[in-house]
């Protein structure tokens, strides 16, 4: 039985070109910090990747600091600000309530550490207000983080508009964009940013390395002390293997107008088919401007974490909610600051589809959930007794 995999927003397969360039890209184990001739081929690569990353989110390549993922980016970007104006007049954070639990936990962190933090809210559909967020901006604000698309709802927020408020006001602007590449057209000139957070294995590349872009002149504190590298703004020997499989995907964008519309009329197809067949359903966020490739919905009387494992056991791999907070035994913190009950959030489901998804895949997935849906709805004692009641 083939498994039908419908989780690209928690990892991506590595691409063909990533495993064709595997082998090469090991020959260059060599320290890029070093001067003499075993360093320079690893320089060289990590000289390369740093360009085709830039190009593919329109930065300078000297804007790009390579990390290990889009956890350690946003913790640089947040803590990097904070420790660089913690002794200025600016110590107000703004964060959006439906951000990443890196984004979260870090803003915890912040206030623990003396920094005013405060939220922004967003309604049933994961949409700001814009005249209340320009109210919450302050002359004291030092940051504002808003995730670029939301990695449950596949919610699309309107950064660029966002980002020019902020800086109105002389705040910094930071965007949590590990969700958008590949998913969407953006450039973080576009959109304006001072600071943008990036992971590769989003991306059909390996885990292990991210990037921060820093827009030039952005106040920022290193996290690790030790080497220069990455200009000092990032100690440790580079990921080379992996870095190099991130900027490989590069050529992927040529692609991307063409695979969002085709990831669309999946998802499309796979919503109208969910509410034609099964009773009880929503989609969170349906009004919204949301990713093409990304569907979460709530399926009353069935409980999130037991569908899942009935499709696993089917060979359909779906989510619950985001993956760095799966085992945790609340709902998505995300899914109830869009004003979802507990009940709801704890019923939702993520589809999330690939680049390589097809609609023989969507019909299967189809299949499987309505005789999934309907034999776990059958043991719900609500379910029974309007049963008996209708009968």
């Amino acid at each position: 039985m083939k498994t039908i995999y419908f989780d690209h927003n928690a990892t991506t397969p590595p691409a063909p070109e990533v495993f064709q360039g595997l082998s090469e890209w090991a020959q260059a184990w060599g320290n890029p910090s070093s001067i003499h001739q075993s360093g320079r081929g690893p320089k060289s690569l990590l000289r390369w990747s740093r360009t085709q990353i830039s190009q593919m989110i329109g930065a300078d390549p000297l804007e790009v600091v390579f990390t290990s993922g889009g956890s350690e980016s946003n913790n640089l970007a947040l803590k990097g600000v904070f420790y660089k104006l913690k002794n200025t007049e600016r110590n107000h954070y703004l964060m959006s309530r439906i951000e990443h639990p890196s984004i979260m936990k870090t803003a915890q962190f912040l206030e623990s550490q003396g920094a005013e933090v405060e939220y922004i809210e967003v309604n049933r559909d994961g949409v700001i207000d814009l005249e209340k967020f320009a109210a919450q901006v302050r002359p004291t604000t030092a940051l504002v983080s808003v995730m670029l698309a939301n990695n449950e709802t596949g919610i699309i927020l309107p950064i660029k508009k966002m980002s020019k408020i902020a800086h109105e006001k002389g705040a910094l602007f930071h965007t949590d964009a590990v969700q958008a590449l590949g998913k969407m057209l953006f450039s973080v000139k576009d959109l304006g940013v001072d600071l943008a957070s990036f992971s590769g294995h989003k991306f059909y590349a390996l885990k292990g390395a991210g990037a921060l872009f820093v827009k030039r002149g952005t106040p920022l504190e290193p996290l690790l002390h030790g080497g220069g590298q990455e200009r000092s703004r990032r100690a440790g020997t580079e990921n080379i293997l992996a870095i190099a499989s991130f900027a490989t995907t590069r050529e992927k964008l040529n692609l991307l107008e063409a695979k969002i519309l085709e990831m669309q009329v999946l998802r499309d197809e796979l919503e109208c088919q969910v509410l034609h067949r099964i009773s009880g359903v929503s989609i969170t966020g349906k009004n919204g401007k949301r990713l093409s490739n990304t569907s979460n919905m709530v399926l009353n009387q069935v409980d999130g974490e037991t569908l899942l494992m009935n499709l696993d056991m089917d060979g359909i791999c779906v989510s619950t909610g985001a993956a760095c907070s799966s085992g945790s035994q609340e709902p998505s913190p995300a899914l109830r600051a869009m004003g979802l009950t507990r009940e709801e959030a704890q019923n939702s489901l993520r589809v999330s589809l690939g680049w390589n998804s097809t609609r023989e895949d969507v019909l299967r997935f189809c299949d499987v959930l309505e005789k999934v849906v309907t034999r776990i709805r059958q043991f719900q004692p609500d379910h029974r007794n309007s049963q008996q009641v209708s009968l």
